[in-house]
């Protein structure tokens, strides 16, 4: 056991019950609203797809999209 985990463990066992509870369900939230990485990563990826096949469908080209960075950029 880490040190950390030592004195959370510390901690927690000067705490009332209820109180117990609430840090539990805290860490429980805290596990779940870590991001998913493979997730986000096949987000990612499908949206690319989509700018891709809608860059296809309305005939913009990777120039196009260079010229406008660079517009972007000198307007700065």
């Amino acid at each position: 056991m880490t040190p950390l985990e030592q004195t959370l463990l510390r901690e927690l066992s000067t705490l009332p019950e209820a109180r117990v509870a609430d840090v539990l369900a805290f860490v429980r939230f805290l596990k779940i609203s870590l991001p998913d990485k493979e997730k986000i990563r096949d987000d990612f990826k499908e949206a690319l797809q989509e700018a891709r096949a809608i860059a296809r469908e309305q005939n913009i080209t990777q120039e196009d999209i260079e010229a406008e960075i660079r517009a972007v950029r000198e307007g700065r």
